[in-house]
């Protein structure tokens, strides 16, 4: 008996969206049906008014806060949909609204907000300083909350996809695949679906590095991360909500993580059907769908993933293409040793042969073997990369393999400069990477904590249309010091890790 899913049917049924959402359609991907031998649909919650389905849960909370206790002001907090839901729904009901958005925040999406005449309050690098400040205004002035998912009429007002998947879907319907950050969405269609008809599976579908649900689900109970990638910003909630997480705990089939360059295939397989672009958080379900087909080798069934919004920061248009290819497993990156002798590079090229070459770095740095960062593309499957590999260590390459390294994608192939030379007597050199929240002086506040203490011995940033950025950054240093580099690092309360033996740096740039 599905106890705490159950009180949310009736409440989806007399959901009041429709006053402002449109029933969106289910449209058939094409070229990936063929492609997989399954028929794979996607729910097109990018259709909206704000092109995204928070909308629904937002106008459903507001409504019934409006026709029950007569609200005129709602307060909340967020970096994007659900900050234009809530707009957008206070608009249409003709009530105030004021939002609490990081500095963070990609200025189209807070243009937006304020187009809808909402109120917006700019605070803090990220979310959770955003929301702190929200809900002490809230106590201050005594105004309503609107949760993005932790909320039963948020939830019941998601949960209206579900209803209009079952109602407007008259095939039978094997799985439905949906993103997950706090749960609001995966709770209202999953309980709706599963008191209806238990035999449609629900796939929950997170980033690999926002999987909140997916490690709770692993330890049993509900657990808090440090830290979330913010990729798919969309889904980066470092906790499943608690309503939430009662509710998919009592039917949840399975659940599935994806990584970035999953997340960008995604992106462009939507491209190809749609002719629209998904947000990373839009394109989530379907990554999960195509790897969960291919995992339980799933044949002539029919699949929905929920194209769950097109909010696209146009700046991460390069990032999203540039890994697509490696989404779809098309372009290996590889550390190639060849002797700095003459005739070697055009060896490497006839050994290579006919393959299309996406990359080709070289530096020579006065040694008597160069290193090389090639970039090769390949249709075919997982053997073809082993063949390749072991083609090229029979002609005697020595091949690294760096395709799932992710200093090397997002900075060792962006880099100048080279190798650091001659390190001074007893100085060693140290590397971080850290992550930089997306706005003017961030990188100043940073060295600023620094005070000049320490040498810089290397740097490099590329803006990816992010919240935040990753940056890898150096340092010369004596052994004895580390630690107390380490101490200086984390009261700059950035987030960083040591990524001194990564082996793209170690191949590149030591």
């Amino acid at each position: 008996m599905l106890k705490n899913s159950q009180k949310y049917v009736k409440k989806i049924d007399a959901s009041s969206v429709y006053d402002v959402v449109i029933r969106s359609p289910i449209t058939l991907a094409e070229n990936l049906s063929l492609s997989f031998r399954n028929k794979i649909f996607l729910k097109r919650e990018d259709l909206q008014p704000t092109h995204s389905f928070k909308i629904r849960g937002a106008y459903n909370k507001i409504k019934n806060l409006v026709r029950k206790d007569a609200v005129s002001h709602v307060v909340t907090a967020s970096a994007g949909n659900h900050a234009q839901g809530v707009a957008y729904s206070a608009k249409a009901l003709k009530i105030k609204a004021t939002i609490f958005m990081p500095k963070t925040t990609p200025s189209i999406k807070v243009e937006e907000v304020k187009k809808m005449k909402s109120k917006v309050t700019l605070i803090g690098d990220n979310f959770d300083e955003a929301l702190d400040a929200a809900l002490k205004y809230c106590k201050k002035n005594k105004l309503p909350f609107i949760h993005p998912f932790d909320d039963s009429e948020v939830i019941s007002g998601q949960g209206t996809i579900g209803k209009e998947i079952l109602e407007d879907f008259e095939e039978n319907l094997h799985a439905i695949f949906v993103a997950v950050g706090g749960g609001g969405l995966i709770s209202g269609l999953g309980a709706y679906v599963k008191n209806k008809n238990p035999n449609v599976k629900i796939i929950a579908v997170e980033a690999e590095d926002a999987a909140g649900l997916n490690k709770s689900l692993k330890v049993g109970k509900r657990i808090k991360l440090e830290k979330v990638g913010l990729f798919a910003d969309g889904a980066a909630a470092k906790q499943i909500g608690r309503n939430n997480y009662k509710v998919i705990t009592e039917w949840l089939d399975d659940s599935i993580t994806v990584s970035t360059d999953e997340i960008c295939a995604a992106v462009k397989d939507t491209f190809i059907d749609t002719r629209t672009v998904p947000e990373p958080t839009g394109a989530l379900a379907l990554a999960g769908l195509k790897k969960y087909v291919n995992k339980k080798k799933l044949k002539n069934k029919n699949l929905i993933a929920t194209y769950c919004g097109s909010n696209l920061n146009f700046e991460s248009l390069a990032h999203i293409v540039e890994r697509s290819k490696m989404g779809e497993e098309k372009e290996l990156i590889f550390s190639v040793e060849i002797p700095e002798t003459k005739g070697s590079f055009r060896k490497l090229c006839r050994a290579v042969g006919q393959k299309n070459i996406t990359e080709f770095s070289y530096r020579t740095d006065g040694t008597k073997s160069g290193k090389i960062l090639l970039g090769v593309e390949l249709t075919g499957n997982v053997q073809a990369k082993k063949t390749f590999i072991n083609v090229m260590k029979q002609k005697k390459f020595n091949l690294i393999d760096l395709t799932n390294d992710e200093i090397s994608k997002v900075h060792l192939r962006y880099m100048t400069g080279g190798r650091a030379g001659k390190f001074p007597d007893k100085i060693i050199e140290e590397v971080f990477k850290v992550d930089f929240p997306e706005r003017p002086g961030a990188l100043m506040d940073f060295l600023n904590l620094l005070q000049d203490k320490w040498n810089i011995s290397l740097f490099h940033y590329k803006n990816q249309g992010s919240i935040y950025g990753g940056a890898l950054v150096g340092f010369f240093l004596k052994k004895s010091e580390r630690e107390e580099l380490k101490k200086d690092l984390l009261n700059t309360e950035y987030p960083f890790i040591r990524v001194t033996e990564n082996k793209g740096y170690q191949a590149f740039l030591k």
